[in-house]
């Protein structure tokens, strides 16, 4: 059960101190780990024995195993609750420190070295599941643009078996594996590194472990000052990627594109008013 689950099963036999405590802990679910135990006495406005007594009816030996828990959850990217929205200041600053870390001038060459395994590849394989999907879509739909050959997995009603199937070294497979992934991330791994292509690993730090299987990895954080994580320097690491393959791919990526502009117009579907 959550933090939340178990406040909300044992509510109902909390002590009123306790269930103020239960509630300030409830505001608090996403920062949780900013504060000490005397801290949350303090703004709760009850003792800390009312405290150690709710930990306990919540089923955790002290507040250390609680804040720990609440810090793991969020690690893993599960919405907790927030006191409010955060200022707009602390959304930026978080987003800036997000995308210095994915965009960092000191890991350029993992950057560099992946637009050029993009941009020569034979053909591109970019894998993305739950939460990943969307990102790997806009990496395909813009890579699309500067060359040939670039497919999406899995597909509505596909599995990944076939998309598989065929691929060598000439070949390059982005994996999209941010958190709350599926089970059977770390074989999905394995099989992509094994059929021989080149593999690119971008995700957030939760995927650190599996950095050492593949050609390259890229380090992308989700981090948000509010519950949900935030994709915004994800995306702006898609637009990176597109935009050295666009630039890579010189007269012929630039022919590609002027191609898909008449096509968009011959088939009216576009607006561009």
């Amino acid at each position: 059960m959550s933090i939340e689950q178990r406040i909300h099963a044992h509510y109902a036999g909390l002590s009123p101190q306790e269930r103020r405590a239960a509630d300030l802990i409830l505001d608090h679910l996403d920062d949780l780990a900013l504060y000490s135990s005397a801290e949350l006495a303090q703004m709760s406005g009850v003792s800390r024995a009312t405290l150690s007594r709710l930990y306990r009816h919540l089923g955790f030996e002290s507040f250390t195993e609680l804040r720990e828990t609440a810090r793991t959850l969020r690690q893993q990217g599960v919405p907790l609750g927030a006191d409010g929205d955060p200022e707009l200041g602390q959304h930026l600053d978080q987003e800036l420190r997000n995308l210095r870390k994915a965009l960092d001038p000191a890991g350029e060459d993992r950057t560099a070295r992946a637009v050029h395994a993009l941009a020569g590849a034979r053909r591109v394989l970019v894998i993305g599941m739950r939460n990943s999907y969307p990102v790997a879509l806009h990496l395909k739909q813009q890579l699309q643009q500067a060359r040939d050959d670039v497919r999406l997995a899995p597909l509505p009603g596909q599995t990944l078996g076939e998309e598989l199937v065929g691929l060598g070294q000439d070949d390059v497979v982005v994996l999209l594996g941010f958190r709350r992934r599926p089970r059977g991330f770390e074989r999905l791994v394995a099989v992509c590194a094994g059929t021989g292509a080149r593999t690119v690993l971008v995700a957030d730090g939760t995927a650190r472990r599996h950095a050492a299987a593949v050609d390259l990895w890229i380090e992308c954080p989700l981090d948000s000052m509010g519950p949900f994580d935030s994709y915004a320097a994800a995306m702006s690491l898609v637009a990176v990627l597109a935009d050295g393959v666009l630039a890579a791919t010189g007269a012929e990526g630039r022919q590609r594109v002027g191609r898909a502009a008449e096509l968009y117009a011959e088939l009216d579907e576009l607006d561009l008013r």
